[in-house]
């Protein structure tokens, strides 16, 4: 909406200046006002219509075309160079210089044509190759976006990793994944449903929350995998972004094409307090376990204790010694003994 309103103003303070440079031209040559405000008129009416037809062309796609056009500029030099139009048939016509003109402007029309429309179609890492001492991303992670993934915003943690400043970059949200929480609000299925009316409401939120900065991506990767998965990683490579996702097969995807990967589950494992055999520590317990001498307690960030011969201790707060860990797909299990 901020960009739109911007794009409005800049508009109308060009058509204005296009108005006033139209009617001093017109008066400097003793012509009426109205022609020269008609005219500005005209001329910034069809800026206007190329801005319109150009507007899905991005400030990146701007610099790759300047750079396919200039590789095709010294291309269609070096074969003009060459000495082919110096050759004596060229010599013996009548019209031999206007010919020669007219074949090197089409020679160098030509390649820059192919040159913009090349490189277009290239990615960061065929410049790359072409250039290799050139680089086209920061030495530093820090402040390349953040692409998020559907089951990452549906899990709505990310708001407030954001908000407490362990992690600063721009939030982009692609259309695709909108798109794909839409199709699950529209769903018949109750969970599916709320899941997806969830993701789209946590994102109203973060669009409205000023101390972050999120966007959308209207457009789509010019080419990407099958699904929404494969969109996402081609996308990520395509902006330079890192992907946030908890699909542990997205991320794999993703690392192995060079894509850095952020997981939320991973950081909590990670902040998870590192209990060794022997600790000691105060647990209430609110559960029984799976066998009957078992009770389980948590500790404040989600960790499941499992306490041996405690079931009559249930509802109590007890001091307990870890007696072992074991890893699971969920996280952690902790295993105690009673002190």
């Amino acid at each position: 909406m901020k960009g739109n309103w911007s794009i409005r103003v800049v508009r109308a303070i060009f058509f204005a200046l296009s108005v006033f440079t139209g009617i001093a031209i017109a008066l400097g040559f003793q012509q009426p006002a109205w022609v020269g405000a008609l005219s500005g008129s005209a001329f910034m009416g069809i800026l206007l219509v190329l801005d319109l037809v150009m507007a899905r062309f991005t400030l990146r796609d701007l610099s790759y075309a300047t750079f396919g056009l200039l590789i095709g500029l010294f291309g269609a030099w070096l074969i003009t160079r060459v000495g082919v139009f110096q050759l004596a048939w060229f010599q013996t016509l009548d019209d031999g210089e206007t010919i020669r003109n007219i074949i090197e402007i089409c020679v160098y029309g030509t390649f820059a044509f192919f040159g913009i429309t090349f490189a277009l179609r290239s990615d960061r890492d065929q410049f790359a190759f072409l250039i290799p001492y050139v680089r086209f991303r920061r030495d530093s992670s820090e402040g390349d976006p953040v692409l998020l993934d559907t089951n990452i915003i549906i899990d709505g943690r990310i708001r407030g990793v954001v908000g407490s400043g362990f992690l600063t970059a721009n939030l982009v949200v692609p259309r695709l994944v909108l798109d794909e929480l839409q199709r699950l609000a529209d769903s018949d299925e109750t969970i599916k449903s709320e899941r997806g009316k969830r993701g789209l409401e946590l994102i109203r939120q973060m669009r409205e929350d000023h101390t972050l900065e999120i966007t959308i991506h209207e457009e789509g990767p010019r080419s990407s995998g099958p699904g929404v998965d494969g969109a996402l990683v081609s996308l990520a490579r395509e902006l330079n972004a890192r992907l946030m996702t908890n699909d542990e097969n997205l991320a794999k995807v993703a690392r192995l094409r060079g894509i850095q990967v952020l997981s939320l589950n991973n950081l909590s494992l990670a902040l998870q307090p590192s209990l060794a055999p022997g600790d000691q520590l105060t647990l209430s317990l609110s559960r029984p376990g799976k066998d009957k001498h078992q009770a389980v307690g948590y500790l404040p960030d989600g960790t499941m204790i499992v306490v041996n011969h405690a079931a009559d201790r249930i509802g109590e707060t007890v001091q307990v010694a870890i007696s072992g860990t074991l890893p699971t797909a969920a996280g952690r299990l902790v295993f105690a003994e009673l002190v």
